[in-house]
C-alpha cells in the first residue's frame, strides 16, 4: 500500500502543452511536489479518451525526482465547454470589449449561445469601460439586460467593476473566461492575479482584431476551492449542431416560451402567423441570423452522409461502414439459418 500512495495520485489537469498535461496533484507527494509533467497512456488514446483541462484524473508510474508521470484513468465529466475545451465548468463568462475592438452585437451573441450549451451558470463582462462616456457604457448595460443577463463593466486601469467581479469568481467552482480575441482576458486576470503576469499585447491597428497571446487553456487559482480558466481567443465560436435546441440558448426566448410554449412545435420563430413570440424583440434577427447558419450547417452534414455511403452515423460522429465482406453474422442469424436448413434426406 506505500508503494501504491508512491507511485499512484490523483489531481486535476490545469493545462495541456503539445501531448503533455500538468496535473496539480489532490496532496504533495514526496519532496512536496505540487504537480507533475504527464503523458497520456497508449490505452486511453486507443480508447478514444481525451484528456482536458479541469479534468479530475489518476496518475501512474510517478517519477518523484522528475517530478512526471503518466494519466492512467479520467474520471466522469459533469460538464464540458466545447470551444475552448474546459471540462468540468461551474459557470462561462463572456468578456466582451466596448471599444478597441468594438463591440459587435452578433459575434457576442454567438459567444452566449456558447456558453448557454454548457447548461452552467453564464455571465457577461463589458471590458474597456474607461473607452467610452459613462452614458454609453450604461446604453449597452441596459440593453443586455434586456437579453436577459446582468453585465458588468470593468476596466483594469481605472479598477471600475474589478471588487465586483473578484467576489464573483472567487465562488467556489471552475469559471472559464471566453471572448474575442484582444478584449483583454489576460488582462483581467492580471488585474486580479497580479503575480500572474500574463502576457498581453495591443490590438491590432489596421484591422481592429486581437492579437493571440494565450495559446493554451490554463486553471489559476483565484481563492481556496476557486479557479479560473484563462483560454485562447478566437472569432468565431461554434453554434449547437441542431436548430431546434437553439431558442432555449436564448435567455429572453427561452423566458417568453416558458408559460406555454408557441403554437407550434416546430416554430422557427420568424414571424410565423400565430407565433407567440413575434419579431418585436432586439435579437430577432441576431436570432435569425444565427438559425439561418445551423440550419445550412445541418443540411450540409446531412448531404455529406448521403453522398458518402460508407460512413454511418454513431452518436454524434461519423465513424467508417464495415464492407459486407467483412462482416461477422450476428449470433441470432446463425440461428435463424440453422433452422431454415434443410435436414437430412429432405428434398
Amino acid at each position: 500500500m506505500v508503494v501504491e500512495a508512491l507511485t499512484r495520485a490523483s489531481g486535476l489537469v490545469v493545462a495541456l502543452l503539445a501531448n503533455y498535461a500538468w496535473v496539480a496533484l489532490d496532496h504533495p507527494g514526496p519532496g512536496g511536489v505540487e504537480r507533475l509533467l504527464c503523458t497520456r497512456r497508449t490505452r486511453l488514446g486507443k480508447s478514444g479518451q481525451q484528456i482536458l483541462s479541469g479534468d479530475r484524473v489518476v496518475v501512474d508510474g510517478i517519477d518523484w525526482v522528475a517530478a512526471r508521470g503518466a494519466v492512467t484513468q479520467v474520471f466522469e465529466r459533469h460538464s464540458v465547454l466545447e470551444r475552448p475545451a474546459v471540462a468540468n465548468v461551474s459557470r462561462v463568462v463572456v468578456v466582451a470589449a466596448l471599444m478597441e475592438p468594438a463591440l459587435d452585437p452578433l459575434q457576442l451573441t454567438r459567444f452566449l449561445i456558447t456558453a448557454e450549451a454548457t447548461g452552467q451558470s453564464v455571465e457577461l463582462v463589458l471590458s474597456k469601460a474607461d473607452a467610452l462616456p459613462s452614458a454609453a457604457v450604461e446604453a449597452w448595460c441596459a440593453r443586455l439586460r434586456g437579453w436577459g443577463y446582468d453585465p458588468m463593466a470593468i476596466s483594469t486601469r481605472t479598477g471600475q467593476g474589478l471588487d465586483r467581479l473578484r467576489q464573483r469568481l472567487s465562488e467556489p467552482g471552475l469559471t472559464v473566461l471566453c471572448g474575442p480575441s484582444g478584449v483583454g482576458k489576460s488582462s483581467l486576470l492580471n488585474a486580479l492575479m497580479p503575480a500572474l503576469a500574463l502576457r498581453v499585447a495591443a490590438v491590432s491597428g489596421r484591422l481592429q482584431r486581437g492579437r493571440h497571446t494565450t495559446r493554451h487553456v490554463e486553471l489559476f487559482a483565484l481563492a481556496p476551492g476557486a479557479l479560473v480558466a484563462d483560454t485562447p481567443g478566437f472569432n468565431r465560436p461554434l453554434l449547437p449542431a441542431d436548430p431546434a435546441r437553439l431558442p432555449a440558448l436564448f435567455p429572453e426566448l427561452r423566458a417568453a416560451l416558458a408559460p406555454g410554449g408557441c403554437r407550434y412545435s416546430n416554430c422557427r420563430h420568424q414571424g410565423e402567423p400565430g407565433c407567440s413570440i413575434g419579431s418585436a424583440w432586439d435579437r430577432a434577427e441576431l436570432f435569425g441570423r444565427c438559425l439561418v447558419d445551423v440550419e445550412a450547417e445541418a443540411l450540409r452534414q446531412a448531404a455529406a452522409q448521403r453522398s458518402e455511403p460508407g460512413l454511418r452515423q454513431r452518436g454524434s460522429r461519423l465513424e467508417p461502414r464495415l464492407q459486407a465482406r467483412l462482416r461477422e453474422p450476428s449470433r441470432r442469424r446463425q440461428r435463424q439459418d440453422l433452422d431454415q436448413a434443410p435436414e437430412d434426406g429432405e428434398g
